[in-house]
């Protein structure tokens, strides 16, 4: 037998270049070797860190929209309550007036005592028809009571104002003594209740 390839029998040649193939339903698939196995691994767990990634992300996201409506809620109707609690001081802060006691001529006279229900009946007077009636020396009697809102100097004719009381108002004086507080639910004086005016 020789070594020289030109004398082997055909039969015992291999043509060159040639490749085998495998039935892909017959073969049996070989075993990832331990690098193959590693990347496998490596990469299963990056995918699940980005996953995790991923959930946080949407997680994050929905809290931060979440506290955005909220913000934006809670700032309505915080400005909601501050407006309707502005309305409602607007509407039930007690309007100041102040009471003038005039005769019954409509002069402004100086001793807002006169029209004071308690001095008068205290001095011999009596209220009648939102009238004061203090006895004059000398006999009769003088009429008094309250001007609201209406301004003049002390024996000039009032000016303005109503002898109707207004309701929630503060009334008082110019001399400062409180006749009525105002304000809603409120009511009071101090001697108005007894005092002239209607």
């Amino acid at each position: 037998m020789t070594d020289d390839p030109d004398e082997l029998d055909s039969k015992d040649r291999k043509p060159r270049g040639s490749m085998r193939f495998q039935d892909a339903e017959s073969a049996t698939p070989r075993e990832p070797t331990l690098a193959e196995q590693r990347a496998r691994k490596k990469a299963a767990e990056q995918e699940r860190e980005r996953e995790a990634a991923r959930q946080q992300e949407a997680e994050a996201a929905e809290h931060k929209a979440e506290v955005r409506r909220k913000v934006l809620i809670g700032g309505g109707v915080t400005v909601g309550l501050v407006g309707l609690v502005a309305g409602w001081y607007a509407v039930a802060a007690p309007e100041e007036v102040t009471a003038v006691c005039t005769d019954a001529n409509g002069t402004v006279v100086e001793n807002d005592e006169y029209c004071d229900r308690d001095y008068v009946t205290s001095h011999g007077g009596y209220y009648s028809g939102g009238f004061l009636f203090l006895p004059m020396p000398g006999g009769g009697y003088q009429q008094y009571r309250y001007n609201y809102g209406g301004t003049g100097a002390v024996g000039s004719t009032v000016r303005g104002g109503s002898y109707t009381r207004p309701a929630n108002a503060s009334i008082s004086t110019p001399s400062g003594k409180t006749i009525q507080r105002g304000g809603f639910g409120i009511s009071g004086s101090s001697g108005f209740g007894k005092s002239g005016g209607s």
